[in-house]
């Protein structure tokens, strides 16, 4: 998607288990991370990402949705964890 004007290049990144979905884009400069995500389209294919739950990140750093892109950002958008992370290392320990 391309926008006449002073433009920045990015990424909006949702991985899956079995695949990653990336959508290179050129916005305007000023463009947040939410209206970035909203323009990608991976919404509609992802019914199950709501803005309102899911984290968002640029390299792996969280970010609020209305932080302001730089030239090649790449936003994320993390998926629920389903087990927490320290349970996950006991039982890992409890089976050694």
């Amino acid at each position: 998607m391309e926008v006449p004007g002073p433009n920045i290049d990015i990424e909006v990144v949702y991985a899956l288990p079995e695949k990653q979905i990336v959508r290179q884009m050129n916005l305007p400069e000023g463009t947040t991370v939410e209206q970035a995500v909203k323009l990608s389209g991976i919404l509609p294919r992802f019914p199950e990402i709501d803005l309102l739950k899911n984290k968002l990140g640029i390299y792996g750093k969280l970010v609020p949705p209305t932080t302001v892109l730089r030239n090649r950002d790449r936003i994320e958008i993390y998926r629920p964890l389903r087990v927490d992370p320290k349970e996950a290392r006991r039982k890992r320990a409890k089976n050694r």
